[in-house]
């Protein structure tokens, strides 16, 4: 699906590409540096933008059949996928429904309450959103960082991202994760 969207955008003049879980880990950093570097303007993915996957850039996140019920379009995953474009002051999202399904809803909340809540805040400490500025690295430091640390004591890497995301480093946190799953 993610071929044949960017396919059919490339048709269109955009300068696009697209990730999927066939992309080897390499590949997809090299995709995601292009992306920050403006090489290309859209990065269509497919069950990807999730945790983990750390673009402030992205201004736009569109999620396809946002009312499909399932593992991939929890009211968990949702909020995840839609944070994506939350780093980006002028991020929007669009979800594609034809009906609000409880996740949904549930995910639609709690997004508008987090909003408010940081809108509030934001007021009050007369703070002016902005974009969070990363530093582009180069394909073989961002692969360094991204490559898992040797460590075999669980409750190290347990303690490890809880400080993680405590610190607000939710990226470090779910790789973490992923390595006490894996």
């Amino acid at each position: 699906m993610a071929e044949n969207l960017a396919e059919y955008m490339s048709e269109l003049n955009m300068r696009v590409s697209y990730l999927h879980s066939d992309i080897g880990a390499l590949e997809r950093i090299e995709i995601i540096c292009k992306l920050r570097s403006k090489e290309i303007d859209v990065l269509v993915g497919v069950n990807l933008l999730r945790e983990g996957l750390d673009i402030p850039e992205c201004g736009l996140v569109a999620i396809l059949d946002a009312d499909k019920e399932g593992f991939l379009r929890s009211e968990t995953s949702l909020i995840q996928t839609i944070g994506r474009a939350a780093r980006n002051a002028e991020g929007r999202v669009i979800l594609y429904a034809d009906k609000i399904t409880g996740s949904l809803d549930r995910a639609l909340r709690e997004t508008e309450r987090r909003r408010k809540k940081q809108e509030e805040h934001n007021i009050l400490h007369n703070i002016v959103p902005k974009t969070i500025i990363k530093p582009i690295s180069n394909t073989l430091q961002e692969r360094a960082i991204a490559e898992p640390k040797v460590n075999t004591n669980k409750d190290d890497l347990r303690k490890q991202m809880l400080a993680h995301a405590e610190n607000l480093e939710f990226e470090e946190a779910a790789r973490i994760k992923k390595l006490l799953q894996g």
